[in-house]
């Protein structure tokens, strides 16, 4: 790819610096028809927020596409590189040109690379989608976290936290995606060794919108020794026993442990402070 060192700046690297007023501005942008344009094969965002398309629509609507959109030639039309955002509201308005930078960008491994490197270097695109960035530059890009880490001016093990993201449930990866969930609750998840265990934390972060300092607490609290009881665990539950258990842990959004002695047994229910356990005792007393 040419200018690859470029990169770790984003598009504004490889478009020309010019003003509104210039005529180097004029010759660099062209107007081309919306329908001449395809979406781009490489878009590493999986969500688009509707509420913020509207917002931007309106935006459009008002006052006109400030920021030109980038595309690549591709076959008898283009292809975008970065600005579907705003492709898409045009498109949507029924305007029919959309101002774009066309970059000379030929083969597809150059156009997935500058794609999603772009993007992710915008604010809003969420911890999920970064890091699925980050792996498709490793897997289909073919490229060394070091290297990744290079292009994008980031160090390595920020490159490596995001990919580590990417191990929790698909359930807490969509929370993430929309937004539910930050950064620092996804990576205190993360410390958490079992998926049941991580499922019913990231439940009850949504329900009682804990803090991160809460969750980081409560994941401590998880690999605390718990107190000795006078029953025994059983070695192997049976399916009623499992079932049993998640059925209270579901209900409960915390853990739950079965113990079993003879015919009968202890229920142990886990609570992170003394609000957790406030919440706990009006949702069983309710119930």
């Amino acid at each position: 790819m040419t200018n690859r060192k470029a990169l770790g700046r984003g598009l504004s690297a490889l478009i020309p610096d010019v003003t509104a007023e210039s005529q180097e501005r004029k010759d660099s942008i062209q107007f081309i028809r919306v329908n001449r344009i395809s979406p781009n094969p490489f878009q590493p965002r999986e969500l688009f927020d509707s509420e913020k398309l509207a917002e931007l629509a309106n935006s459009i609507a008002e006052k006109g596409v400030v920021q030109p959109i980038t595309v690549r030639r591709h076959g008898d039309g283009y292809q975008i590189i970065a600005g579907e955002r705003r492709f898409r509201c045009v498109r949507d308005l029924g305007i029919r040109e959309i101002p774009a930078y066309v970059l000379d960008v030929k083969s597809d491994a150059e156009m997935m690379e500058l794609s999603i490197i772009e993007n992710i270097h915008r604010e809003d695109l969420n911890p999920i989608d970064i890091a699925n960035g980050y792996r498709r530059l490793i897997e289909e890009c073919r490229l060394t976290q070091e290297q990744v880490a290079q292009k994008v001016g980031k160090d390595r093990a920020t490159i490596s936290n995001f990919l580590r993201l990417l191990k929790l449930p698909r359930q807490i990866q969509q929370s993430a995606q929309k937004g539910d969930l930050s950064m620092g609750h996804a990576r205190a998840l993360l410390a958490v060794t079992k998926t049941e265990d991580q499922l019913a934390l990231w439940k009850k972060i949504i329900s009682a919108n804990l803090s991160v300092r809460q969750v980081e607490r409560a994941v401590k609290k998880l690999d605390e020794p718990l107190e000795k009881t006078n029953f025994q665990e059983t070695t192997r539950f049976s399916a009623y026993m499992q079932d049993a258990e998640d059925r209270l842990q579901k209900a409960l959004a915390t853990k739950v442990r079965l113990k079993a002695k003879g015919a009968g047994g202890a229920i142990e229910i886990i609570y992170y402070d003394d609000d957790d356990l406030d919440r706990l005792i009006n949702r069983i007393v309710s119930e």
